[in-house]
């Protein structure tokens, strides 16, 4: 899948219902060792910045559980930096209050990162 698709689908899945950190691992469901309906649940919790406390955002949870299911802890700093430096932030309630880019954006650019990687 290009850069691209993977981008689309994810923002596909998060207009779908999917919430931000379930979006982002559900674009690389297929690469994932469990199954979908367990990557779905496992995501659940950590939308909207940790069940809704709008703590770490969802976006930034996602690519951290696809670096870990995939082999790449080592890695998953190196994107949080990236997503920081580019959005100004990775946490929740602040990215919100700054407004620069809409959650679905910011899905998008998460899994775009993550392609980059796997």
């Amino acid at each position: 899948m290009t850069k691209e698709e993977q981008i689309e689908l994810a923002k596909k899945l998060h207009k779908q219902g999917c919430n931000c950190c379930q979006a982002v691992v559900m674009a690389y469901a297929d690469k994932l060792p469990i199954d979908s309906e367990q990557a779905m649940n496992v995501a659940a919790p950590f939308g909207r910045g940790l069940s809704g406390c709008r703590e770490v955002c969802g976006c930034v949870s996602g690519m951290a559980m696809v670096c870990g299911l995939t082999g790449h802890t080592g890695d998953t700093r190196t994107l949080i930096e990236k997503f920081r430096t580019e959005n100004g932030d990775i946490v929740c309630g602040r990215l919100l209050q700054m407004g620069k880019k809409p959650c679905n954006e910011l899905v998008g650019y998460a899994a775009g990162l993550l392609n980059e990687l796997i």
